[in-house]
């Protein structure tokens, strides 16, 4: 394991943080260690096949105000690079 060199904190409840304590006991881990091991597992996962934009993203509204205000002659113009 290479050496740690920044910190990251986290606000708990006390029933979250129980749970990854019983969590990293049952594993035979200490808290720190596991969390981050859990942390960077789903890290991995999420950069290896990333969300699609939903249907209520920010991207996906602020395109349905993009294209609300064209025609569709434009924006096939548009779509053709025109």
């Amino acid at each position: 394991m290479t050496a740690t060199a920044d910190r990251l904190y986290l606000r708990l409840s006390s029933d979250d943080k129980n749970r990854l304590r019983r969590a990293a006991e049952l594993h035979g881990l200490p808290v720190a260690t596991f969390v981050r091991e859990a942390a960077l597992r789903e890290a991995e996962a999420t950069i290896a096949h990333p969300p699609e934009a939903r249907r209520g993203s920010l991207a996906a509204r602020l395109r349905g105000r993009v294209t609300a205000c064209l025609g569709t002659d434009e924006i096939m113009k548009l779509t053709r690079g025109e």
